[in-house]
């Protein structure tokens, strides 16, 4: 059983977004999953339409009149998936147990009686570092640090490390800490390079799994549902996926190829495809056909750029929605960068990302100016 906190004191990095989605597709890679909600505004709880009569106040607090244990707010949000949901109440538990010795231990204490019972426990932290955010870290193996792209966001990382190191010293507790990068506008030139600086910065505290912007995260919200459940074809689910299949793998908790399939399950199959393949089966001759259109369907572009001394290379362009992917990473062999990737039939705006900065292709004469003032090259697909 592993417990990971979701904090960061900056608000709007996606932190609530990160704690619902991952504790969603954790859930569907058979991981029996608890979020705790123990941000007093209660956006995990409101963002799946949980009712929150109820909440940790009525677990620790000793001046409520209906006293609690966690095992009777626990809500069902999906299989796999539970939810301790939390409420305005829970802001007032610092005031109240501000002379309590062994207050950061309350967590602690009441995540015990339960924890034998999930794989993994998820603790949506507040937007500050007080008592609520302590006494997460103090009960969790590992925290997550969702940070959008931008310069104050990489301030707050220091500064709730510094929390991190004084449990450490304090409580005698340590913490494993990792940094997503979140809300990643991959329109905008401004995300490489803060994200080039992120990686100078922390290095392998990083995940390889970015969180691109994708409207279907707030849509899903609102709807009251996990991203997975709203639209799982959508980039978010792909990107939440990403992530639980990033987290499983660090933790050995499932092998490639079992993550492979079940993440080819989340995105290929729906219901009514399952329905369709239970009632019509394709005669010989149809698969045939179906093999050869799907074969014809396909070219192949191969990108290539002489950069002796770059460390990384990435192509993008408007076949990928000018995406951070690693799909079109572009692989190192004596000075010269290349990956071929297969792509439908057509015109295709693309540049180089070399080390965080983007350039055209020198080699390619076929260019379009944008709306930014640069060079696009331009790429003709066929089959």
């Amino acid at each position: 059983m592993k417990i990971i906190s979701i904090a960061n004191q900056k608000g709007g990095c996606g932190k609530t977004t990160t704690a619902i989605n991952l504790a969603s597709t954790l859930g569907f890679n058979d991981k029996k999953t608890l979020l705790i909600d123990l941000d007093p505004q209660a956006h995990a709880t409101l963002g799946l339409n949980i009712d929150d009569s109820y909440s940790l106040y009525n677990v620790i607090s000793k001046l409520t009149p209906r006293k609690l244990r966690i095992k009777e707010i626990i809500k069902r949000v999906d299989k796999n998936f539970d939810i301790v949901p939390s409420n305005v109440l829970v802001g007032t538990l610092e005031q109240e147990l501000a002379d309590e010795i062994g207050r950061e231990l309350k967590l602690v204490e009441i995540i015990e009686e339960i924890k034998e019972e999930y794989d993994y426990i998820l603790i949506d932290c507040p937007p500050s570092l007080g008592f609520l955010t302590v006494n997460a870290i103090r009960a969790s193996d590992q925290v997550i640090i969702p940070v959008e792209t931008s310069r104050f966001s990489m301030q707050g990382v220091d500064h709730l490390t510094d929390i991190i190191n004084l449990i450490r010293d304090r409580l005698n507790h340590s913490v494993q800490e990792r940094i997503l990068v979140t809300m990643f506008d991959s329109r905008l030139r401004h995300s490489f390079t803060m994200f080039s600086k992120m990686k100078e910065k922390f290095g392998q505290l990083l995940y390889d799994t970015i969180v691109h912007i994708n409207v279907k995260l707030k849509e899903s919200a609102v709807m009251g549902e996990a991203v997975l459940k709203y639209d799982k074809y959508c980039r978010g689910s792909k990107d939440y996926l990403s992530l639980a299949r990033e987290i499983l793998l660090l933790d050995k908790q499932i092998s490639p190829p079992s993550v492979e399939k079940t993440i080819e399950r989340a995105v290929e199959e729906s219901s009514e495809e399952q329905e369709q393949a239970k009632t019509y089966e394709p005669s010989s001759r149809m698969q045939e056909l179906v093999t050869k259109e799907s074969s014809d369907f396909l070219g192949l572009a191969t990108f290539t750029l002489k950069a002796p001394t770059a460390k990384s290379v990435y192509v993008t362009g408007s076949f990928n929605d000018w995406s951070l992917d690693e799909k079109c990473r572009m692989i190192h062999q004596d000075g010269l960068w290349t990956v071929a990737l297969s792509l439908k039939p057509g015109t295709y705006k693309y540049q180089f990302i070399v080390d965080g900065k983007w350039q055209e292709d020198p080699e390619n004469i076929t260019t379009e100016r944008n709306s930014f003032g640069d060079i696009n090259s331009l790429i003709e697909v066929k089959t």
